[in-house]
C-alpha cells in the first residue's frame, strides 16, 4: 500500500453540482443548458383608463362648483370695482357689453344680450340718459334675490356711477353662479350638472 494513500472513511462524496443538460435530437450528445434559456413572462401593466361610472358606463367628471348663499346681501360694494379688473375695463370702454350681459340673465333669456346692446346704445346716443333703462334691470335684481335698496337709490346711483353699477350688478350675477359670456341658457345647464359624455370603452378594447 502506498503511503501516500489514505483510508476511505465510509462516507459518500458529495457530487460537483452540474448544470443541466439538454439533448440535441440530431447528436444525440446532452448540451448544457443556459441559465438564459428560458424566458422569463412578466406581467404587462394595464393601459390606465379614466374612471367609470359602473352603472352607465360613462366616465365620471366632478360636479361644477355651488353658488354661494349670501342672504340677500350684496356680495361686493359699489366701489370694487377691481375685484374684476377685465370687466372694470370693458365697462369703462364699453358699457353697453357689460350691461347687456347683465339684462339677458335678469329677463331670465327671454330676450337676447344683442336686442339689449342696441337699445343701450341707441338710448346713449339719442337721448345721453342711458342710466334710466339700465336702472330698471337694477330694480328687477334686487327684486329677484331680495337685494336692498329702493328705485330711487338706484336711479341715483345709476346717474352719478354707471359704469361702477354695472360693474357691481356683473359680479353679484357671477358670485351666484351665472356663466355672464355664455348667457341665461348655458348657465340654466351648467347649474342642472347636464354634461354630455362619449361613453367610457373598457380598456382592452380597441376600434
Amino acid at each position: 500500500m502506498s503511503e501516500h494513500s489514505q483510508p476511505s472513511s465510509g462516507q459518500p462524496t458529495p457530487a460537483s453540482a452540474s448544470p443541466p443538460r439538454s439533448y440535441s435530437h440530431s447528436s444525440g450528445q446532452p448540451t448544457p443548458a443556459s441559465p438564459c434559456s428560458q424566458s422569463s413572462v412578466q406581467p404587462t401593466p394595464a393601459s390606465a383608463s379614466p374612471p367609470c361610472n359602473q352603472s352607465s358606463g360613462q366616465p365620471t367628471s366632478p360636479p361644477p362648483p355651488q353658488p354661494k348663499n349670501y342672504d340677500g346681501q350684496w356680495s361686493t360694494g359699489v366701489c370694487d370695482c377691481m375685484d374684476n379688473v377685465t370687466n372694470c375695463c370693458i365697462t369703462l370702454w364699453c358699457p353697453c357689453i357689460t350691461f347687456e350681459q347683465i339684462a339677458e340673465i335678469v329677463d331670465e333669456g327671454t330676450t337676447s344680450c344683442e336686442v339689449h346692446a342696441v337699445l343701450y346704445t341707441l338710448v346713449l346716443l339719442v337721448t345721453g340718459c342711458q342710466c334710466i333703462y339700465s336702472c330698471i334691470y337694477r330694480s328687477k335684481m334686487r327684486k329677484q334675490y331680495m337685494l336692498p335698496g329702493d328705485p330711487f337709490c338706484d336711479c341715483l346711483l345709476h346717474l352719478f356711477c354707471e359704469s361702477c353699477v354695472l360693474c357691481q350688478e356683473y359680479r353679484e350675477l357671477k358670485n351666484r353662479g351665472f356663466d355672464m359670456w355664455h348667457g341665461w341658457h348655458e348657465s340654466m345647464v351648467r347649474k342642472n350638472n347636464v354634461v354630455l359624455t362619449p361613453p367610457c370603452a373598457p380598456a382592452g378594447m380597441k376600434r
